[in-house]
Order: C-alpha cells, then sequence, then structure tokens
C-alpha cells in the first residue's frame, strides 16, 4: 500500500512506517501531522487516482526532527577579471515518519 501525496508544493511517494525529508514545516519535535492532499493511492493492487485529490483520502505523519540537508556551494567565476564568490547554503527540512494511509 502506497500514496502519492503533496508536502508543502513536493509530491512524496510514501508507505507505512516510512521516513521523508520534506521541506521544512511548521510544528514542533513528536507532533502529529495530517496530509490531505493525497494525488493516488494503490491498496491491494488498485490504483485510485484523484483528480486531482482523492476526497477522504488521508496521510498521517509524526514530526521527528527539524534537520539541515548537505551543503550546496555556489562558485562563481569570470575569468581574467579576477571576480570570483564563493557562497554556500544549507536547505532546511523536517524529518517525518508516516504513520498511517487511510484511504
Amino acid at each position: 500500500m502506497y500514496a502519492i501525496v503533496n508536502i508543502a508544493g513536493k509530491q512524496f511517494k510514501v508507505t507505512k512506517d516510512q521516513f521523508v525529508y520534506a521541506p521544512k514545516l511548521a510544528g514542533v519535535t513528536g507532533a502529529s501531522v495530517e496530509f490531505d492532499q493525497v494525488l493516488l493511492a494503490e491498496a491491494n493492487g488498485t490504483v485510485s487516482v484523484g483528480a486531482p485529490l482523492l476526497a477522504g483520502a488521508k496521510v498521517s505523519g509524526k514530526i521527528l526532527d527539524h534537520v539541515k540537508g548537505d551543503k550546496v556551494i555556489i562558485f562563481k567565476k569570470k575569468r581574467r577579471k579576477g571576480y570570483k564568490k564563493k557562497n554556500g547554503h544549507r536547505q532546511d527540512f523536517t524529518k517525518v515518519m508516516i504513520e498511517s494511509i487511510i484511504l
């Protein structure tokens, strides 16, 4: 059983007891969250596709932690001009454990 759910503008394929690193969500560690924007669900070999969302379907999970992703280095250079610029970025994520999928 799996579902494709929209979390903060990104689509994730989720199953029960799976960890998902979603874009940062408001909420404290240990809080439960529900995602009601389910686009597709599969159960017992039958696939249900929403138009655009499945009515009554939702995915519930639990916020485990707020973490940062790997560092991405941005380096810009123009040759022979003496122009160099180095910058770094770390994206904020929320680690969510999917507890149940309700169709």
